[in-house]
């Protein structure tokens, strides 16, 4: 049974949560970062912000665009006082990013909207390269 309307914009909005939490997350990571590695890995976190904010306004439009209201509530940010604590929290968002839009793609496929599934495939695309960066930094850290 196709999803409705309705669920499709539920889901569309937990997406967006997420996003909104990733923002969050990479803009206090980099202003707490400490050690020998800050400088990259502010560099790296800034990035992502703005990777992250093309996704959440994509997301918001999209459900303007099927008549609901986007969210204005991000996900819990989780802790972290260390920068391997941040890389394995970030590891761990982009994994639930990709889980996510994998879902949704279901549901945009199911719901017929061929261009959605497009472009939510693109967003995994974004989210993989950033899974896979933090998974190559965090590869050897306890050897540092």
């Amino acid at each position: 049974m196709a999803p409705s309307r309705q669920n499709l914009i539920k889901g569309l909005n937990e997406d967006l949560a997420g996003e909104y939490q990733a923002i969050l997350m990479y803009i206090l990571f980099s202003a707490k970062l400490t050690g020998p590695y800050r400088k990259e890995l502010r560099a790296l976190f800034q990035a992502e912000v703005a990777d992250e904010q093309r996704h959440a306004q994509f997301l918001a439009d999209k459900i303007a665009v099927l008549g609901g209201e986007p969210t204005t509530e991000p996900r819990q940010v989780p802790h972290a006082d260390q920068p391997q604590g941040m890389l394995l929290c970030a590891l761990e968002a982009e994994k639930k990013a990709i889980a996510d839009y994998t879902e949704r793609i279901r549901h945009a496929e199911e719901f017929g909207d061929i261009g959605l599934k497009v472009d939510l495939e693109n967003q995994i695309a974004d989210e993989t390269r950033h899974k896979e960066e933090i998974e190559r930094i965090l590869t050897g850290w306890s050897k540092v």
